[in-house]
């Protein structure tokens, strides 16, 4: 077991017919939990009946909470999502709201200090007060897990490049690979180089990128790990990176090998995908029997 922070937006996410609680801090906070860890979330909330069902639901599933602040003045954040009809999102998200007002507070530094990784994206550094505490409590880590989540127009090259810099691993999906390796001036056009391009740039040991339904790859300290992915009937794509993120890490962080654990992990993203919204219960005895049937 391990002791993790994630920093970011908790919020709702708003289908068509219902509301589901999401933001992709919390749904690695969520993953890391189920399987054992300890964890501890930092964000803000509105004071108003969405931020309160999402303090009653991360005390449900046993992350701490002490590190949720409630913002007077702004709302809980909500993320309007639009599916295609291959259950692929899109995301209108709402600005601002109250995780965009994370304060720096000497409890978050006290967590991050004595916690085994530290997990963020970068749609919290949209804005400049969550942003600045961001870059303080990058100082205080141990173990740096950046998760890109690029969602126009809230973000910027000269951002992504810093936060990147600051990471000791890096998760994109194949989208954010080629778009940020060309940004860098990367004139390969295959994934393998890219991503040994970018582990170059930025002196990271550790990048995944996902590749969908294709699964994914993982680049860890000096060698490639690939796993192909598993078939699901989609229902919708929401969260499903942001647990392969959290099984991903879980495993490595805890000792277990990288082939191992990416299959799992990518097991885990699958068994996501073909539930409904972004944190369905998913016990570690349902993931060796999806990868092992027989």
């Amino acid at each position: 077991m391990i002791n993790v922070v994630c920093f970011g937006e908790v919020l709702f996410d708003v289908f068509p017919s219902h509301k589901k609680i999401g933001g992709a801090p919390l749904n690695v906070a969520n993953r890391f939990k189920s399987l054992g860890n300890h964890v501890t979330m930092i964000s803000a909330i509105g004071k108003d009946n969405l931020g309160t069902q999402i303090l009653d639901y991360l005390k449900g599933q046993g992350i701490n909470t002490g590190c949720i602040q409630v913002n007077d003045r702004l709302k809980t954040g909500e993320v309007q999502v639009i599916l295609n009809d291959k259950g692929s999102a899109s995301y209108d998200i709402s600005y601002p709201r109250a995780w965009d007002k994370i304060q720096l507070t000497s409890l978050a530094q006290k967590e991050v200090q004595s916690a085994d990784a530290f997990v963020f994206g970068s749609l919290v550094a949209r804005g400049d007060t969550s942003r600045q505490t961001l870059y303080d409590l990058l100082e205080m880590a141990k173990f740096k897990i950046f998760d890109l989540n690029l969602r126009p127009p809230h973000y910027s090259p000269e951002v992504l490049l810093y936060l990147m810099d600051q990471a000791d691993f890096i998760k994109f999906n194949d989208d954010e690979l080629y778009e940020v390796s060309h940004y860098l001036g990367s004139k390969y056009n295959s994934l393998e180089q890219n991503i040994r391009y970018l582990a170059d740039k930025t002196n990271t040991n550790q990048i995944c990128v996902t590749l969908g339904p294709h699964g994914a790859v993982l680049w860890y300290n000096g060698t490639m790990y690939y796993n192909c992915g598993y078939l699901v009937k989609v229902k919708d794509t929401v969260g499903a990176g942001d647990s392969f993120l959290g099984a991903l890490n879980s495993a490595l962080l805890n000792g277990v090998k990288p082939q191992e654990a990416l299959d799992f992990s990518c097991a885990v993203g699958a068994l996501v995908a073909q539930s409904e919204g972004a944190n369905p219960k998913i016990s570690r005895n349902e993931v060796e029997s999806f990868m092992n049937p027989y």
